[in-house]
């Protein structure tokens, strides 16, 4: 049985196709660009096509992200936060509290024992408390995003961004830079700014161990650490959870089908 999760984001869409709802075939990323259903499209056929799959080898699409509706190949489509609890108990099975930092905003979950979503929170959407803050610290820096994670790891004192605004953030760091402070310092400390401002909806959920980081900021080694120093806990992180709301998505769908078929019988 083949199902397919498309998780259409702000800045990318990724997709997960599962065989039986416990392994995972293939895993893919795209743009969203200006044509969130076209990029969906695209992935969805070269993920097909890297698993060696046809349209008709899948049984069941299930969308979900911002952009989900706009899916129109879809059968059915579910929430960010239920395809991240999906996702993350699918690669951590005792998850508790689910972590979804995306590009502009956060949402953070707390699970039962069963997996079910209890408490739920999302935040406003800005980008000082997402991966867009980041981006734009790269960018005053004067480096590329992908040597965020490196820098941030060589700090020793990171000097956290007080400006929650990201437009202001601009004088900030040029502040820090002309007092010649090291940008390894600055980048860790932009790092912690971000995972600072996390912590505050995961408390008003409940924060319960297992905690779960999904999404892109897996692919910052220095962010888990950070959000580690805050919560006091440790923290699930690994790159496979950058589509674990894809996976989770996939995932739903097995589901779907498992109570369909219970109900044919």
């Amino acid at each position: 049985m083949i199902t397919a999760g498309i998780d259409v984001g702000a800045r990318y869409v990724k997709v997960a196709i599962l065989e039986d709802g416990k392994r995972v075939l293939v895993t893919l990323v795209e743009r969203s660009g200006y044509d969130p259903l076209g990029a969906a499209r695209k992935a969805f056929e070269s993920a097909l096509s890297n698993a060696g799959l046809d349209r008709s080898d899948v049984s069941y699409v299930v969308s979900t992200g911002f952009g989900r509706h706009r899916v129109d190949f879809r059968d059915t489509n579910a929430t960010d936060i239920t395809a991240a609890a999906a996702g993350a108990r699918f690669f951590y099975p005792g998850t508790r509290t689910v972590v979804d930092v995306g590009a502009g905003n956060t949402r953070t979950a707390k699970l039962d024992e069963n997996g079910k979503v209890v408490q739920f929170r999302v935040t406003d959407k800005c980008a000082a408390g997402g991966g867009g803050f980041l981006e734009r610290i790269s960018f005053y820096g004067g480096i590329d995003l992908s040597q965020l994670e490196e820098l941030a790891l060589k700090s020793q004192k990171p000097v956290m961004i007080s400006t929650v605004c990201s437009v202001l953030a601009e004088t900030e760091v040029i502040n820090l830079v002309t007092k010649n402070i090291p940008i390894e310092d600055i980048m860790m400390g932009a790092v912690m700014s971000v995972a600072g401002r996390v912590v505050a909806p995961i408390k008003q959920v409940g924060l319960t161990p297992e905690v779960t980081l999904v999404g892109g900021m897996n692919m910052n080694a220095a962010f888990p650490l950070a959000l580690e120093r805050f919560l006091k806990v440790h923290v699930n992180t690994s790159r496979d959870l950058v589509f674990a709301n894809a996976v989770g998505a996939a995932y739903l769908g097995y589901r779907r089908l498992q109570k369909r078929a219970v109900i044919a019988q």
